[in-house]
């Protein structure tokens, strides 16, 4: 509960300053933090930290695409399964087709199920010349050593990308199942940007950055 708090505070205190400096502006009487110029500034500051929630919310969205592929890929490619209704239609015939296993919705769901504990696998990376943050994995898979030299390790942060990975998951699973059913190009872009709307018309982020 208190990292949701976290998550959409910046969100609910935006609005309300956004409100309250318009009424100043149109010159209301209205108190808020007492001048109009302070109201302002805080405003931005609860805008701009608003900014950075869609930055956790896209990246948390990317990694998960990331870690459903990975996942995805370890399966035998051959491996069927039958899915449909068994039972007999009028004809005689079954409503029964074959999927990869890999793709089939039951094992969609099963990788849904433990995906987001991978962002504990992530670390924050600040650029350092635009202060930019982004996201990316500090532990190998295969447990080969990884530079860390440009990346940081933080709980809160990991718990951070985590929880914005599980409230993706539990907000948009019908389409997560719908873009990974089938193999598709640009999934980080088409269902992190276009298809959940995850605040991307605000932000652009090169396709390479989680």
């Amino acid at each position: 509960m208190r990292e949701a708090a976290l998550l959409l505070a910046p969100w609910v205190f935006a609005c309300l300053l956004l409100s309250c400096c318009q009424a100043a502006r149109q010159g209301q009487d209205v108190r808020c933090g007492g001048k109009r110029a302070a109201c302002s500034s805080v405003a931005a500051a609860f805008v701009q930290s608003s900014v950075l929630t869609c930055v956790l919310l896209l990246s948390a969205c990317r990694a998960l695409v990331d870690e459903m592929e990975w996942a995805i890929s370890q399966v035998d490619p051959k491996k069927m399964i039958q899915t449909g209704s068994f039972r007999i239609n009028p004809d005689g015939s079954q409503s029964i087709r074959e999927v990869p296993l890999a793709r089939s919705e039951g094992n969609l769901l099963d990788l849904m199920e433990s995906v987001c504990e991978r962002m504990e696998d992530y670390g924050e990376r600040i650029d350092s010349s635009t202060n930019r943050k982004s996201y990316i994995r500090i532990k190998s898979r295969s447990g080969e050593a990884m530079d860390l030299s440009e990346a940081s390790l933080d709980s809160r942060v990991t718990g951070s990308l985590k929880f914005a990975c599980e409230t993706i998951v539990e907000q948009h699973e019908d389409e997560i199942i719908e873009f990974f059913a089938h193999e598709t190009d640009n999934v980080k872009d088409k269902l992190c940007s276009k298809r959940t709307d995850l605040c991307d018309h605000a932000l652009k982020m090169p396709h390479d950055e989680l």
